[in-house]
Order: structure tokens, then C-alpha cells, then sequence
């Protein structure tokens, strides 16, 4: 009869532990947490038992404060515009966007375009540089054969927008 009582009251305190424990890492994870020992005794014959209880502290924490998006690349989310590069038949300005870290789009503010052959050479080269920046999600990109003055000066643009966007 005593066992029987000693393994009930056993049973009843493991279980108020484990329950205890449910609860608290079942609640909002932003809460701030705090270890704290417990030490519940069975009965008078018996040792104490100790198992670790969290205790959930919300009452006089200060909110979140606002984080600025920054991913591994180092680049903060917005929008970024380069500076103007020379690309010996006209000028190249690029504007690039960051979000989630990453370069999601590079758009061009100037590029050689006051020439028949200009417009022709950079109507077929500024997309593949801009889709080459966001899959290298760097300024490090190939030039493209026909348009190198105009690569080059892509590039030199792209870099300036891209070292604003660092953190």
C-alpha cells in the first residue's frame, strides 16, 4: 500500500512537471525565458525531486525593437541608385533593389541610347546584365561581347549602388 501511494503521488507530480513544461514552450517564442529549479517533494519519506521549469516573463519587457533586414550578402533592403559611369558613347546608371538581402532587380536609369547603334547594342546587352547581376548577387559579372564599354561601365555603376546597400 505504500508503494501504490508513493508511485500515485510520483506519477501526479512528473505529470504536473511535464504539463508545466508543454505549456510554457508552447507560448509565443518573442517572450523572454527564464530557467528556473524547482524542487517538489512526494512526501515526507521520500527525497526531493527537482526538474527544471520555465517561467515566461512579459510584464515590464521593453517591445522589439525594429531590425533592419540583412542577410549573409550584407545587403540591407531598398532601393540603391549607382553612380553615373562613363561607357564612351553615352552614360550608365543603374538603380538596384534589395529585399530579403538579395538583389531582386536591376534597373537602368541611362545607358548609351543616342545612336541607332547604340540603342541596337544595349537593347540586346542590358538585360543579360541585369539578370547576370541578380543570379551572381554581386557586380562581378561577364561582359557582354559587343557592349564592353558598356559592361564595363555597368559594372562600375552596379558596385557603387551595391556598397550603399552593405551594412
Amino acid at each position: 500500500m505504500y508503494i501504490e501511494e508513493h508511485m500515485k503521488k510520483t506519477i501526479i507530480s512528473a505529470a504536473l512537471v511535464v504539463a508545466s513544461l508543454i505549456y510554457v514552450f508552447s507560448k509565443n517564442s518573442a517572450e523572454s525565458v527564464t530557467p528556473v529549479a524547482v524542487t517538489t517533494t512526494v512526501s515526507s519519506n521520500t527525497a526531493p525531486v527537482s526538474a527544471p521549469v520555465v517561467v515566461t516573463k512579459t510584464e515590464g519587457a521593453p517591445p522589439p525593437s525594429p531590425v533592419k533586414s540583412v542577410s549573409a550578402s550584407g545587403y540591407t533592403d531598398g532601393t540603391y541608385t549607382g553612380a553615373v559611369a562613363d561607357a564612351y558613347y553615352g552614360n550608365v546608371q543603374v538603380e538596384v533593389t534589395i529585399q530579403n538581402g538579395t538583389i531582386t532587380n536591376v534597373n537602368f536609369l541611362q545607358y548609351p541610347s543616342d545612336r541607332s547603334t547604340s540603342r541596337y547594342i544595349n537593347g540586346q546587352a542590358t538585360p543579360i546584365l541585369a539578370q547576370e547581376a541578380i543570379k551572381a548577387q554581386s557586380a562581378s559579372v561577364d561582359g557582354v561581347s559587343g557592349a564592353t564599354d558598356t559592361s564595363q561601365a555597368f559594372k562600375q555603376s552596379l558596385q557603387s549602388a551595391l556598397s550603399q546597400a552593405k551594412a
